[in-house]
């Protein structure tokens, strides 16, 4: 029998971050990871939803705090902070960050670089 494949492994883990990430959105304020676990299809384990929470909070993706004797969770980040966060982390990961970030932006479709550059500017006005 084939090993499956850790790549579809890791896809099926990014899908249930951002399934765990839009309950949370979709909360009225912080909420146990069983309030989570009921709002996800595939009737998946406590302990799965409890794995992917803290995998989103090593990524500053959600935040949590105590109450009683249990957690509750938020998300610290919306999907374009999340995409946002793992662009950071890929780009902290390197060592020439100017040949990244040059590759990156030599990549980019003329209107997402256009777009980048009024981000940009824009940003600067704020100094």
């Amino acid at each position: 029998m084939a090993e499956p494949d850790p790549r579809g492994r890791r896809r099926a883990q990014g899908a249930l971050e951002t399934q765990v990430l839009a309950a949370l959105q979709q909360a009225d304020g912080p909420v146990t990871a069983g309030w989570v676990r009921e709002r996800l299809a595939a009737g998946l384990a406590y302990t799965t939803v409890m794995t992917v929470l803290g995998r989103l909070l090593a990524k500053d993706a959600v935040t949590r705090r105590r109450e009683g004797r249990s957690f509750v969770w938020l998300p610290a980040a919306d999907q374009a902070g999340l995409a946002a966060l793992k662009m950071r982390r890929v780009l902290d990961g390197e060592r020439d960050r100017r040949a990244v970030l040059a590759s990156f932006v030599t990549t980019l479709p003329e209107g997402d670089e256009r777009l980048l550059r009024e981000l940009l500017r824009h940003a600067g006005d704020g100094d």
